[in-house]
C-alpha cells in the first residue's frame, strides 16, 4: 500500500471542498438559494424534536385556539395542532416538488437527448408528441386525472401524476441544445474513435449539459410546486397528508380568512412564498453558470 497516496487523498478531498465552498461563496444568488432550501428542509427533522408530529392529526386538541405560549401556531377548528402540521407537512411538500421535478426531467432529458442527437422519425414523432401535449393546458389534465383516482391520491402518486405532465418543456429545449451540441467538433472526433451512440451522449454531450439540466431540474421543480398547490388547493390532494396546499384548502374550506384565524391558513402561504423565494435563486444563480453570457451583461 502506497503510504504518500493515502496522506495526499485526505488533502486533495479537503482542497475540493474549500474549492467548492470558494465558489458558492462567489455565486451569492444560488449560495442564498440552497441556504433557503436547506432552512426548509431542516424543518422536519428539528422540529420534531420539539413537538410530537402526530398533533397534526384532527381532533388531536382545543378546537380553533389562538397562539400562545403552549400553541405556538395555535389550533385549526378540527383540533389540529398548526405547528405540528408545518413540522409534518413541509418534507411532504418538498418531496412532492421534487419527486415531480425529477421525474419530469429525467422523462424530459431521456426524450430529448434521443430526438436531438438520433433524428430522423425518432425526433419527428417525440417532436410532434410534445409540441401537441404542450398546448393542452396541463392544470386541467391534472384536475381529471386528480378526480378520477380521488380516492387513491397520495403524496407519491400526485408527485408521479405532476411529472407525467411535465416532460414537455424539458425534452423540448433539451433537444433543442443537443442539436446544437450534436455538430461540435468533439462529437465527431469520439465517434471517429469508436465510441457509439450512447457512449457520446453519456461521456461527451451529458457533462457538457450538466450546469443546463440542473437549472432545467430548478424550473421543473417550480412548475411541480405551482401544479401541486393548485391541485390541492383545490381539494385534489392527498387529504389525509398535512401538506401545504392542503392546508391552504381546510383553511379556504372551513372560512378561516373570514374568521380571523391567520395562524391558520399564512404558515403555510409563507412557506410556499419562502420555497418559491429559494427556488429562484437558486434557478438564477445556475442560469448565470448555464449561460455566463448573463452574469457578463449584469
Amino acid at each position: 500500500m502506497n503510504l504518500p497516496i493515502l496522506i495526499k487523498r485526505p488533502a486533495m478531498i479537503q482542497k475540493r471542498v474549500l474549492d467548492g465552498v470558494r465558489y458558492l461563496a462567489e455565486q451569492r444568488m444560488l449560495f442564498i438559494g440552497l441556504s433557503v432550501l436547506l432552512s426548509l428542509a431542516l424543518i422536519g427533522p428539528i422540529g420534531s424534536l420539539f413537538i410530537d408530529v402526530t398533533l397534526h392529526r384532527p381532533l388531536s386538541g382545543a378546537f380553533s385556539a389562538p397562539p400562545s405560549s403552549t400553541l405556538p401556531l395555535g389550533t385549526d377548528t378540527q383540533g389540529r395542532n398548526i405547528f405540528a402540521v408545518i413540522v409534518a407537512g413541509v418534507p411532504l411538500t418538498l418531496k412532492v416538488a421534487f419527486l415531480a421535478g425529477s421525474l419530469g426531467l429525467t422523462i424530459g432529458a431521456v426524450l430529448g437527448f434521443v430526438a436531438g442527437y438520433v433524428g430522423g422519425v425518432v425526433d419527428t414523432v417525440i417532436r410532434t408528441a410534445s409540441d401537441v401535449l404542450i398546448t393542452i393546458p396541463t392544470i386541467l389534465i391534472l384536475v381529471v386525472v386528480a378526480v378520477s383516482i380521488e380516492g387513491l391520491m397520495s403524496a407519491d402518486a400526485m408527485a408521479i401524476t405532476i411529472a407525467l405532465m411535465a416532460w414537455m418543456g424539458p425534452a423540448r429545449v433539451i433537444r433543442s441544445q443537443v442539436l446544437t451540441l450534436r455538430e461540435k467538433a468533439y462529437v465527431d472526433v469520439s465517434k471517429a474513435s469508436g465510441m457509439n451512440d450512447f457512449e457520446v451522449m453519456w461521456k461527451e454531450l451529458l457533462p457538457n449539459m450538466l450546469p443546463f439540466l440542473a437549472a432545467s431540474f430548478v424550473n421543473a421543480v417550480i412548475i411541480a410546486v405551482l401544479s401541486s398547490v393548485g391541485l390541492q388547493a383545490l381539494g385534489l390532494g392527498p387529504t389525509d397528508a398535512p401538506t401545504m396546499g392542503m392546508t391552504i384548502h381546510w383553511a379556504l374550506e372551513h372560512g378561516a380568512v373570514l374568521a380571523g384565524m391567520w395562524w391558520w391558513w399564512m404558515p403555510p402561504l409563507t412557506v410556499i412564498v419562502v420555497l418559491f423565494i429559494g427556488l429562484y435563486l437558486v434557478a438564477t444563480g445556475l442560469d448565470e453558470i448555464a449561460n455566463p453570457r448573463i452574469g457578463h451583461s449584469s
